[in-house]
Order: C-alpha cells, then structure tokens, then sequence
C-alpha cells in the first residue's frame, strides 16, 4: 500500500516510520492508500522552505510567473481524465461532476495567468495637492507574505486552486493543509505544478492533524490564512490569527424562490433537484430551502418529487450517477439523523431514498419548522425542504432567517422582483433564474453572515494577497 509523504520543498519528505491515516473510497470502503501524519518538524521545515520560496516568487518576472500558470492548465488538461477518475475514488464525487471540476480547475488557473496582463499599479496625480508638484506618483501591488491555506473535500482541486493560482500570480508561496478525507488529488496537483515549472517550496503541502494544523492561524510567519471548512471552525482559526488577513469562505442554507410567473415549472423542478441533490448535497450553495409561490407549491412539490425519484444513484463511477455516497459514516448517520428529527417534530416525507452504508438516497420534506436543523442549520447532504409563501416580501424575509447568507437563486420573470430580492436578501450572491449552486470561478464569491468572511474569486484573491505600495517620485 502506497505512502503519500508530506510534499515539502518540491519533493516527498524523506521521513522514517511514521503514523499514517487510511484514504478510504467512500463508495466501496477500501483502502486507496495511505497518507502519513505531518510532525510540528515537517511543519517547520514547510514554514521555512515557504518563506524561501516567497524571496524566489516574489522576484520572478510575471511572464514567467504566467508561463507557470500556463503550464498548469495544459497538464491538468492532460490529467483530466486521470484526475477525474482520482476524485471519484478519492471524494467520491460522480464521475461526469468531478470531469466538470477538472474543467473549472483550467479555468482556474488560465484565469490567473490572464489577470497578470492587468494586475498591477498605476500612476496618479500628485499635483492635485500644490506640495505635490514636481512629483510623479506610482502605485505597485506587491506580495505580502507566505499563505496558509486549508481546503475541504469536496471540491479537492478547484477549491485548491482558488488558494494556489492567485497566489503564483502575485508572486506568493502556500502551505496547504490538505483536506483528510480526500487528499489525494491535492498531492497529485502539487507534482503538476512542479512539472510546470513552481519553484520547489513555493508550494508545501501536508495532512496535519489539528492541534497542528491551528498554526496556520496563528504562525506569524504567514501573512493570510485562506480558509474553505465549516463555520465554527473558520470562526475559531480567525478568532485566534491575530493581526494577519484572513479570507473565510464557510457554509450555507440556501434558499431558491420561486414565483407563479418563474417558466416551465417541469423543467425548473429538474434544475433544482440536480442543485439539491448532486454530489449527495456535499455543496454548500447546494439548494436546501425550496420556498415556492402559495398559487404553485402543491403542483410544483410533486414535480420536485418525481424529479428526485429520477435521479440515478449509486456507483461515482457510472457516467449516469449524479448521487453518490456520503463523505463517510459519520456524514451519513448525521443525514439520517436530522431527518429522523424533523419527521418526529412533524415534518412530512414527500420523498425518502434508500440507505445503502455511506448511500443515502435523497430526501424531500415539507411541513418543515424552521427550528428544525434541517431548515435552520446547514443539512451538507441530499435532503430538501419545501415550504409555500403568500408574497415575494414573505419569501425574502424567510430567506433572510438564517444564520447563514452565501447564495441564493430567485425564479421569476418580473424585473421588479429580481431586483427587490438582489436589493433584499442577505447573502454574497443572487442568481436569478438559475439555482444558487451556480458559481463562475472568475467573479466574486462568499457570504455574509455565518457564512464566511472576505470574497474568493481569483481577482479579489489576488488583491487580499497583495497591498498596493506608492513611489512618490521627485523629478
């Protein structure tokens, strides 16, 4: 059984005997490999070997620094299929979504290198002000520091290279702890960008165990810490990281609305279902609270119904999977647990997939309370609740009444309603006409609220990774 060693400086750390945790496929349970425990002395030579690497990237010329980037989507181009069939064993992601996060990884990265044509500094006046003349002034963005990063599992290489790409881009290193349920794909990734050209150490990458991996907080060797995870876990590394940046991207309920005027409502019940139950739901802009205009929701609740019933389930393999297993056990009993709790405190089942172990078929309730965890806290599985509303006002107000706002999605024709929902719910992002699942890796991204803190998106990266510097210039 293979050993996966931390990747420190380039390479696998020559280490002795260690412990090392099992990498379990979530479909079958067996063992894929073994991935060893970084020590506090793998972490300090990963520290070390950063900062090196930032004195090395911080001084490469951006052509050079885009050919890296360059690279990368050419060679994940030519893994993609390799690396797609590593992430369905790995995160146990259906096969047809994990070839999609190969192509959004791409993007990613050739999004990253084209920004380098215009990320930079400009010149501005300086004589506005009378003590300003005879002056020229110029602005520059300059790295500011070595990043730590953290990553979950479910997106093991886009959400990755949303840590990594803008940080080549600026000139920065990374040390990234990889997520433990699937940290295979990033390790993969770290030996792509060596073949593409990183400079050794501008990349660390280790599997950390917590009271280890809180150094990434609170090391002042690092400059940002880019966190993707749950949200009392993100709170706590900010709470305790001092005075360097901090970028949290956390969880979310998210509500879609739909009005009497949304369309064909057949074919926004099978948008939906996909938004809600792909991937068992292991997405947090995955659709979870359904509200539907009071005039439709019986209709529309049993075209959600027989749409869910159609989703094929099973091996992420199958090229015609879209509900594969759970991440784990744990993952799976928690499901089953919070939906057992609704339907004792009066929810009714509309729809309940089968158990298979780490299986769980999708779920559709309505008559949900919004006390209930299913409704009120973050479900990250396959389940949805359906609730009617009398007015937009109503449906905005209810979706508001959440600890979380990271997306949402409104369907309706009327302008006016669009426009009142963008105006009125609180959340990162609204999609309109579509499902709040959708996110283009080239705009912003991130929540309010619980649901995290700062925005990705490679531009807004970039300048968190940065700080414009001034040259105030005496002719």
């Amino acid at each position: 059984m293979v050993t996966i060693q931390p990747w420190i400086d380039g390479a696998p750390a020559k280490v002795g005997r260690r412990k090392a945790d099992p990498v379990l496929n979530p479909w079958n349970g067996r063992e894929l490999a073994r991935v060893a425990l970084a020590t506090e002395s793998d972490l300090d030579r990963a520290i070390d070997g950063a900062g090196r690497a930032f004195a090395i990237m911080r001084a490469l010329p951006a052509h050079r620094r885009r050919e890296i980037l360059v690279n990368t989507a050419a060679l994940l181009r030519r893994e993609r299929t390799a690396l797609a069939r590593l992430m369905a064993a790995d995160a146990g992601k259906p096969i047809t979504l994990a070839l999609g996060e190969v192509d959004r990884a791409i993007t990613t990265f050739t999004v990253a290198a084209d920004a380098l044509r215009w990320f930079g500094g400009e010149a501005l006046p300086a004589d506005v002000d009378v003590r300003g003349e005879g002056f020229t002034a110029l602005t520059s963005r300059v790295p500011i520091g070595p990043i730590s990063a953290i990553a979950p599992f479910n997106f093991p290489l886009n959400l990755v290279a949303h840590k990594v790409a803008p940080a080549i881009a600026v000139g920065s290193s990374v040390v990234l702890k990889v997520p433990p349920q699937a940290p295979l794909v990033p390790f993969r990734l770290a030996e792509l960008l060596g073949e593409a050209g990183l400079p050794a150490g501008a990349l660390q990458v280790l599997h950390l165990p917590i009271p280890i991996a809180e150094r990434l907080a609170t090391d002042p060797a690092f400059s940002l810490l880019s966190f993707t995870g749950s949200a009392p876990v993100g709170w706590h590394l900010k709470a305790v990281a001092g005075r360097k940046r901090v970028v949290l991207e956390l969880g979310g309920n998210a509500a879609a609305l739909v009005h009497e005027d949304a369309g064909d409502l057949g074919v926004l019940a099978t948008r939906i279902v996909w938004g809600a139950f792909a991937y068992a739901g292991q997405v947090c802009i995955k659709v979870q609270r359904l509200l539907v205009h009071r005039p439709i929701a019986a209709r529309f609740a049993r075209l959600i119904t027989a749409a869910a019933r159609r989703l094929p389930v099973g091996d992420p393999l199958n090229s015609e999977t879209v509900v594969g297993p759970m991440i784990d056990d744990g993952a799976a009993d928690r499901i089953e647990a919070w939906v057992d709790e609704a339907i004792e405190a009066g929810a009714r089942v509309l729809y309940r997939g089968a158990r298979r172990d780490r299986l769980v078929g999708p779920v559709v309730l309505d008559r949900v309370g919004p006390a209930m965890k299913v409704s009120c806290r973050e479900v990250f599985g396959p389940v949805l609740v359906i609730e009617p509303y009398r007015t937009w006002d109503a449906a905005i107000a209810r979706a508001n009444d959440s600890e979380y706002g990271l997306q949402a999605g409104v369907f309706t024709r009327d302008a006016g309603r669009v426009m009142a929902a963008f105006r009125g719910l609180e959340v990162g992002g609204v999609v309109a006409n579509d499902i709040p699942t959708v996110r283009l890796d080239h705009l912003p991204y991130g929540g309010v609220k619980s649901s995290g803190f700062g925005r990705e998106g490679l531009r807004e990266a970039m300048r968190e990774m940065s700080e414009e510097r001034l040259l105030l210039w005496k002719i």
